[in-house]
């Protein structure tokens, strides 16, 4: 992974290469910032260039790093039981699935990574047994000769054991060792350790350069720009919503058969069954599934109020159908936005504590009929 493979943050790039050049290298950093930002991907990067050295690429130390495997470059991160492995689980027991999961997914997440491992229900930390046998390498001269680097991923989830255990290799590691911290917010961390490291912010990274780089995966013009605008920011996040863009467009085609059946429903006996017919049909699809329409859904009726009143440029939606948002837009307004936002995050909730779906879905389509035919205040 180069710099170059990496969407944004041309600043810090620049100030990380100069560090580079010129020999200047702390041995504490600090990478502060969102995963869907490229914060992984830049530590990686960053990591095999002080490792590596300058080369075109090619050499055996790049091709190594690149794969993950350079003896050189440690990688500490959360973990948790599996049935595979029972009891005081470590990086270095997870190194093959990690790597696989780096590779497929640069941009992606800690709950991303959860899922990934099977153990999303459960509380991945870094525990001091890690903390011990990163300590333990630290101590060995380096394989090629240079230096030596450990990458801790969400460096937050250090337990207060291990980063007690840690501290005294940051304050003083070896020559040539570089403890490089992944955190979103740098306030998360304790502050002997945060007080330790030299800090470099990621931030959002710009529309244009994220459109550009959908543009390179595929994606049309218009659709680009659509992503971008809802990304935030963040690329991960734009990467997912194009890779899932085939399954939004059955969100939408569920969202416009619900909106339109819930708006006839009222006073009209034939439809109210028909919108029941709806919500057993949703309840019969997954958790998942059911979650991200719901979030789909909460997304659209935001950009709905948006265009209602006069800031389209702020409601970004690309329709795959015959939907016009324009047209529905009248509907959503001051008087009925909250409540409807608040019931479909409410369905959300109970979907995540295994409530019964279709009377979920039945009581919050009885609720969007009533809300709305809702005058606006």
């Amino acid at each position: 992974m180069r710099f170059q493979d990496i969407v944004g943050h041309q600043n810090q790039k620049k100030v990380l290469l100069d560090s580079l050049a010129t020999g200047r290298i702390p041995h504490a950093q600090l990478f502060e910032g969102g995963d869907e930002q490229g914060i992984l991907a830049m530590a990686i990067a960053y990591a095999s260039a002080v490792v590596c050295g300058a080369d075109n690429g090619q050499s055996a130390a790049r091709l190594k790093a690149n794969g993950l495997i350079h003896p050189d470059i440690h990688f500490v991160f959360p973990t948790a039981t599996t049935p595979d492995v029972k009891s005081k689980p470590t990086s270095n027991e997870f190194s093959t699935p990690w790597r696989q999961f780096v590779q497929e997914q640069p941009y992606a997440t800690l709950y991303n990574w959860s899922q990934f491992l099977g153990i999303e229900n459960k509380q991945a930390v870094i525990n001091v047994t890690d903390a011990l046998q990163v300590m333990q390498k630290v101590r060995l001269k380096s394989f090629e000769g240079g230096w030596k680097c450990v990458v801790i991923w969400h460096a937050e989830k250090l337990t207060t054991a291990a980063s007690n255990k840690l501290l005294k290799s940051i304050e003083e590691p070896p020559a040539k060792t570089l403890f490089l911290l992944v955190c979103p917010d740098e306030k998360q961390l304790i502050s002997t350790i945060r007080s330790r490291t030299q800090r470099t912010h990621f931030g959002r990274v710009s529309k244009k350069e994220i459109a550009q780089f959908l543009i390179g995966k595929g994606a049309s013009e218009d659709l680009a720009s659509t992503l971008a605008d809802l990304s935030n920011g963040a690329v991960g996040k734009a990467l997912s919503l194009f890779e899932r863009q085939e399954k939004y467009e059955v969100f939408e085609e569920w969202f416009v058969r619900w909106v339109r059946t819930a708006f006839r429903a009222k006073g009209n006996k034939g439809v109210v069954l028909e919108l029941a017919g709806w919500s057993q049909e949703i309840a019969s699809k997954g958790v998942e599934t059911q979650k991200q329409f719901l979030g789909f859904a909460i997304s659209l009726i935001r950009a709905a109020v948006m265009q209602h009143y006069g800031l389209s440029s702020l409601s970004s939606f690309l329709s795959s159908s015959d939907f016009k948002l324009s047209k529905f837009a009248p509907f959503i307004h001051g008087g009925n936005i909250l409540p409807i936002v608040d019931a479909l995050e409410k369905s959300a909730y109970h979907l995540e504590r295994n409530g019964n779906a279709q009377m979920i879905f039945t009581d919050l389509s009885f609720k969007l009929t009533r809300l709305l035919h809702q005058k606006a205040a």
